[in-house]
């Protein structure tokens, strides 16, 4: 059966699919479930009880809960006053409503203010079948999806059998008798407080998961959700236990097919942080492990009450004047107070124009000098330009007025364009570099990813940029960066170029790039010089940049065509003949324990987070140091300390909201090396697919060999039976995460949230390869190697990526991707330049052998390079696109 997704919306769409781990579903705007909510609305502060909503959204909450039943309140009024506010806040209102009320008509009333597509909370059948069956039609007119309660004509279903039985019947009377959609049908079996004394309550929560299990295998579509603070009811007043049960209660309950539960979405504990005894000890009692699980529990919660973190802030600043708390709030990257400030500034002002020439150029000028003399480093920056952007954001409407009475604009010191190149999905690089050259008061228009040269062209025109600005990571887009240069000079754009990005590099610029187009052709080499080249290129110093450059890039090629013709190596044929030497004949191949393919869905995050890798992370930042001894460094051990914790306060946030999904398929195949090649079959023996590799050809010193990855397999001519290994990882989400930070003008969220799952995509990449090892293929079964041993790569056995220095020829991704199913079995794509999408994706090769090691091709000549190309069945000029940027290749 073909059962399509649960499509929600505010004013942006929340599509729920089997693969979007949990939704959270913000409780703190229910009245019954928040004192403080409760009492905002009772004394008609509904500006105040907004805030609730707000702080709900910012901690995660994918679907805002709101309830209004309560006994001193017209509900019905109040629900209508109070969706009709959140209405006219998009920040809010982006998330999608779940209209929460016992009386229809307060339900039907929320309905008819609501933007988007909303859910019901909830009903039943304990009125019995025609108001139930009325309802549902109703609820489908409207288009709204609905919680159905596990409760009858008897009562609610408090046993694993009644709560199965009522939502069979429910479901079959909305599906055969409404037409109600699966997918929108979502179940509520009911959570209730456990650990109350009364014995026949223990097994409340077991029954509550295998009733979960049941629904979610026998009633197709539809989904279950629930109130999970009702689970620790028992424990009023202690934080501590109570936000303990909720983490560990979600984590069976996502377990057990859980999609979603109405929760503070601000106070979830991470599970692996728990306390081992205390998470032992409830445990203990949700899963009713123990008769004497509640005292224990009991015992235990004493000792832990009130041991909940109080945050202190210093706001001694507050009392400064207005200019200083902007200068303050820029430096420090504090966005709280920043749109009170700017309206207190703009009064101020003749012109909202003057308040950003005015004290904001002021903050933003030392925000540039400190970076400039190294005393202030990129994390902060971009939290700068995060201030920076809300307050010239809320300034915005005023600023338009102003133009049209005044015909007065913005000045800038001009405008750049910035674009990842076609092909290209990575733009943490690019991202930075905006950011720092926005705060510099440069004009940025950013293209984003995989742009293709004629609307980078046309943009450019049409824009008046001063400045293009080409960004890539891959390989291929250095050949599309020669691409549109060679389209600037076609088209006569006279524009400066400026190249970046980690393939990139000054000497590819000046012998591929640069030749082809007359105007500037500059190579950046981060983002910290950027403002330089940018304020050279545009100011007094142009022409001595432009001459200066075209002098190096000179001698650059001059440089580069004299090492060429060096004479420092040999033919194919003798390459051939120096491999590695393995002694086949004695080698025991080792046998996997699960040939073929394994996909592994939604790996837990936190499972995946104890072997990230966080010196890659610094760099990214700009921080240069190796983990974790770049915390003692005196210069910017204390910003990168803060980064850190920055970071993995975020990885808290997405491991409880479960916004980020990652997934990983491997496989293990029967292999032979034929020559350079490594030929796939399948179990009957079949040929199923050939890898093609490259042999190093430069002069090597006495006793070392020219090596190839395929010297690593058993050769097809000594009848042994080897075996290759290929993996896909990827980690869905970080996209629309940063869209959304991005709205919100929060650059830093936005960088942070790629860097993190970049981080979490290499890090699985390291986790499969663990498992591989010890489990899938076994042959290093009794390995015990902490996370630093993994990243010194003290393991039997590599895996190298194809893109990368042993395989850089990224042709070789499709076959992979193609006997992996990586596309159907977990949703990686590749595009047309062999990018893997979504960019926080890994792939490659397993090799066993304990010979096998990492090593750079080097120098390779015409002579293999035919030899490739007929072995690929391709031209040589389409092999030494893919290729000749990554090598010292001599044609």
């Amino acid at each position: 059966m073909n059962i399509k997704p649960l499509k929600l919306s505010g004013l942006e769409p929340l599509i729920i699919t089997a693969e979007t781990n949990f939704v959270n579903v913000g409780e703190r705007t229910n009245i019954t479930g928040s004192a403080r909510f409760k009492r905002l609305i009772l004394e008609d502060k509904y500006d105040e009880a907004l805030d609730v909503a707000l702080d709900q959204v910012r901690s995660g909450a994918q679907i805002l809960d709101v309830n209004m039943d309560e006994g001193m309140l017209d509900g019905k009024a109040a629900m209508v006053k109070f969706l009709n506010l959140i209405a006219s806040e998009p920040e809010i209102s982006r998330i999608p409503i779940m209209i929460d009320s016992s009386k229809w008509e307060i339900i039907e009333a929320g309905l008819q203010c609501i933007q988007g597509k909303g859910v019901v909370n909830s009903i039943s059948l304990k009125e019995g079948e025609e108001p139930f069956l009325r309802q549902a039609n109703k609820i489908r007119q409207y288009g709204a999806a609905v919680v159905v309660m596990a409760f009858d004509e008897a009562g609610q279903a408090d046993t694993y059998e009644r709560r199965i039985s009522i939502c069979k019947r429910c479901y079959d009377l909305l599906v055969d008798t409404v037409g109600f959609a699966r997918e929108d049908i979502i179940f509520d079996p009911n959570i209730f407080p456990v650990a109350t004394g009364i014995e026949e309550h223990n097994n409340y929560a077991v029954d509550f998961f295998n009733a979960t299990k049941w629904i979610k295998e026998n009633l197709p579509g539809a989904k279950v959700s629930g109130g999970v603070s009702n689970v620790s009811f028992s424990f009023r007043g202690n934080n501590v236990v109570r936000e303990a049960m909720h983490s560990a209660f979600l984590y069976h309950g996502i377990k057990h097919g859980m999609d979603m539960g109405i929760v503070n979405a601000g106070l979830i504990e991470v599970y692996d942080e728990i306390p081992k005894d205390l998470l032992e000890h409830v445990e203990d009692v949700l899963l009713n492990r123990r008769p004497d699980a509640t005292e224990r529990l009991l015992t235990l919660a004493e000792n832990v009450k009130g041991q909940g973190k109080v945050k202190v802030e210093d706001n001694a600043w507050r009392e400064q004047s207005v200019q200083e708390r902007l200068k303050h709030a820029l430096v420090k990257g504090i966005v709280d107070y920043i749109e009170e400030d700017t309206e207190e500034a703009r009064q101020q002002y003749d012109k909202p124009l003057h308040v950003i020439e005015g004290p904001l150029m002021d903050g933003m000028n030392v925000v540039g000098d400190l970076f400039g003399s190294g005393k202030m480093f990129l994390p902060q920056v971009v939290k700068s330009a995060r201030v920076m952007k809300k307050s010239v954001a809320y300034l915005i409407p005023y600023l338009e007025k102003e133009k049209e009475r005044s015909g007065d604009t913005k000045t800038s010191k001009g405008k750049i364009l910035l674009a990842t190149v076609k092909g290209d999905v990575h733009d943490i690089g690019k991202n930075i570099v905006g950011v720092v050259l926005g705060c510099n008061n440069y004009d940025i228009v950013d293209l984003g990813v995989m742009v293709p040269a004629e609307r980078i062209l046309d943009e450019a025109e049409k824009q008046n940029a001063d400045i293009i600005g080409l960004s890539g990571l891959i390989t291929p887009s250095l050949d599309e960066m020669v691409h549109v240069s060679a389209e600037m000079e076609r088209r006569g754009i006279k524009k400066p170029l400026l190249i970046g990005g980690a393939t990139t590099s000054r000497i590819h610029t000046a012998v591929k790039i640069a030749p082809k187009y007359s105007g500037p052709v500059i190579h950046v080499l981060d983002a910290s010089k950027s403002v330089g080249v940018a304020s050279d290129l545009l100011g007094e110093k142009r022409d001595a940049l432009v001459q200066k450059t075209v002098e190096e890039y000179q001698e650059l090629r001059v440089s580069h065509e004299s090492r060429q013709s060096e004479k420092a190596r040999i033919t194919y044929e003798a390459a051939r003949a120096n491999k590695v030497k393995i002694d086949w004949e004695s080698y025991q191949v080792p046998v996997p324990n699960h040939t073929g393919l394994q996909v592994f869905e939604n790996v837990g995050l936190s499972d995946i987070r104890k072997y990230i890798d966080w010196t890659p992370f610094f760099s990214t930042w700009m921080l240069k140091g190796k983990y974790p001894q770049i915390f003692e460094n005196q210069t910017i051990g204390k910003e990168a300390r803060k980064l850190y914790d920055e970071a993995n306060a975020m990885i808290d946030q997405v491991i409880a909201n479960g916004e980020l999904r990652a997934s990983a398929v491997v496989g293990l195949f029967p292999a032979n090396a034929v020559g350079d090649d490594v030929e796939i079959y399948d179990e009957s023996g079949k040929l199923q697919e050939t890898f093609h590799f490259l042999r190093q050809q430069g002069q090597k010193g006495s006793n070392l060999p020219n090596i190839s990855l395929s010297d690593f397999i058993a050769p097809k001519e000594t009848g042994q039976q080897d075996y290759l290994g290929g993996f896909a990882v990827s980690v869905f989400g970080a996209k629309e995460i940063a869209e959304k930070y991005e709205a919100d003008h929060d650059d830093y969220s936005s960088i942070m949230i790629k860097a993190v799952a970049d981080r979490f995509a290499e890090a699985l990449a390291e986790m499969m390869h663990e498992k591989v090892r010890k489990e899938l293929w076994g042959y290093a079964k009794d390995e015990q190697l902490q996370n630093d041993d993994l990243i010194k790569e003290t393991y039997q056995g590599i895996r190298p990526a194809p893109g990368y220095p042993a395989c850089p020829d990224h042709t070789e991704k499709p076959p992979l991707f193609g006997l992996l199913k990586a596309e159907e079995s977990i949703g990686v794509e590749l595009t047309e330049s062999m990018a893997m999408f979504p960019a926080a994706s890994v792939s490659g090769f397993y090799f066993s052998h304990p010979e096998s090691k990492y090593f750079g091709l080097g120098k390779i000549y015409k002579d293999q390079m035919e030899d490739y190309a007929r072995r690929k069945q391709m031209e040589l000029s389409e092999v030494e696109r893919w290729l000749a940027p990554n090598l010292g290749y001599n044609s």
